[in-house]
């Protein structure tokens, strides 16, 4: 149940995809002024060491993050993703001018956006990432950290105080029970908190689960937008991520116009084989008239 650490994967073309679009929704957020709270339900350690003995075992940011590194010819978006990689990386010791060694997760990201007022909820089961996690952000007072469940502490997390609030929920979907866990939380939080901005991560995979995770959340009736990326193919067995997916509900309304410009490049450039692609799809529920 606790054996994935996402260590061995950071930085890899989910993760990419996956910041990506976190970081222009918190954009959104900040660009207003009201405060907001970050509820991150399988936060990680929080930062990862790409040097580091779990990260080279597969060097999954080499076709990730690292294809994006030190290029000239960034869209808006992409660059101010890899510009909030760097920094933040710099800050944590990665070398500046060289190969990158360092690459913050999503609490990491999300905390450098807090202005006053704004909060970020982080909830980590794994006890040597919930350790790593507190290291890092021990001390301040707008980041609040819990070790446990994320699907229960969502729960009581809903609604915010504030209103306003951003919902990450990734977990690892190595158990397929976390499939129906995901699709049970988005529905109880959407009754706690109809108006949040829920952003739900999703592998692809060769086995259905994640294809029927998408097709349940794609029939709620809420307004949303899912976006799909395929780069890569299964392994000979079948085996391996071919890409991954972001549900986002309640979507910024700018954010489908900056994946339709980005998505295409961003595909071409993290391309494993001839057959990547992305899919990008939205809904909005019609007014009822009466």
């Amino acid at each position: 149940m606790l054996a994935y650490r996402h260590s061995f994967h950071a930085g890899n073309h989910a993760d990419v995809l996956k910041h990506l679009v976190l970081m222009a929704v918190l954009a959104y957020f900040r660009d207003k002024d009201k405060p907001y709270w970050v509820i991150d339900t399988h936060a990680g350690a929080g930062l990862y060491a790409l040097d580091g003995k779990h990260a080279q075992t597969n060097a999954e940011h080499l076709d990730g993050i690292a294809r994006l590194w030190r290029r000239d010819d960034l869209p808006p978006l992409v660059q101010d993703y890899v510009t909030r990689v760097a920094e933040l990386a710099l800050a944590a010791g990665s070398p500046e001018g060289k190969a990158l060694t360092r690459y913050p997760g999503s609490p990491a990201l999300a905390a450098s956006m807090l202005q006053a007022g704004d909060k970020l909820k982080l909830y980590e089961l794994h006890p040597s990432d919930f350790t790593l996690l507190r290291g890092h952000f021990g001390g301040r007072r707008e980041v609040s950290m819990h070790q446990g469940d994320g699907f229960a502490g969502l729960k009581a997390s809903l609604p915010p105080p504030p209103r306003r609030g951003v919902v990450l929920i990734d977990p690892s979907y190595e158990l397929k029970d976390d499939y129906r866990h995901v699709f049970d939380a988005v529905k109880d939080s959407l009754l706690r908190f109809s108006q949040g901005t829920y952003l739900i991560w999703y592998p692809v995979l060769r086995r259905p689960e994640w294809q029927r995770l998408k097709e349940r959340l794609e029939r709620l009736e809420v307004k949303w937008l899912n976006v799909v990326m395929r780069v890569t193919q299964p392994d000979d067995e079948g085996f391996g991520m071919q890409g991954s997916g972001m549900f986002v509900i309640n979507p910024p309304w700018v954010l489908e116009g900056q994946l339709r410009e980005v998505m295409p490049w961003l595909t071409e450039r993290l391309a494993q084989y001839p057959g990547a692609e992305f899919q990008l799809r939205s809904f909005e529920p019609k007014l009822s008239r009466g």
